[in-house]
């Protein structure tokens, strides 16, 4: 991976991708972006019983990034986290061109059965779209 100043981390859930990330990125003494996208809720408020949505979801945000900066402290690493909103492999994309990243590192997995044939992947629209590398981790 020589040559890339700046590295975008698109998480999902797994805390492996973010460590296998920080790790690449120190090695090469990277700019750092984490980057975790919450898709956007288009069913009704009223009914999931929360009186104040965005409560809910800020407290959700707060807890994402305090996970994340424990892995890096761990690992003994700086990064910028950004939580962001809307279709997930659409902003992935955008995080990297805005960050102007160099490479993004992101988790995949193999898609079986008719899924694989009928509507791809996240992983597969970001490599897709993305106008650098995207290095996918096995998650």
């Amino acid at each position: 991976m020589k040559g890339y100043r700046k590295v975008l981390i698109a998480v999902n859930g797994s805390k492996d991708v973010l460590k296998y990330g920080l790790k690449v990125a120190q090695d090469e003494k990277c700019w750092v972006t984490v980057v975790k996208v919450i898709p956007e809720y288009e069913g009704d408020l009223s009914l999931v019983g929360v009186k104040n949505i965005e409560d809910a979801l800020d407290g959700n945000a707060k807890t994402i990034v305090s996970e994340f900066e424990d892995v890096a402290k761990a690992e003994r690493a700086l990064m910028k986290v950004r939580i962001e909103e809307g279709d997930i492999p659409r902003k992935i994309v955008e995080v990297a061109q805005e960050e102007n990243c160099d490479v993004i590192i992101m988790g995949g997995h193999e898609r079986h059965g008719l899924k694989k044939f009928f509507s791809p992947g996240v992983t597969e629209q970001v490599i897709n779209h993305a106008t650098c590398p995207v290095l996918v981790v096995r998650a």
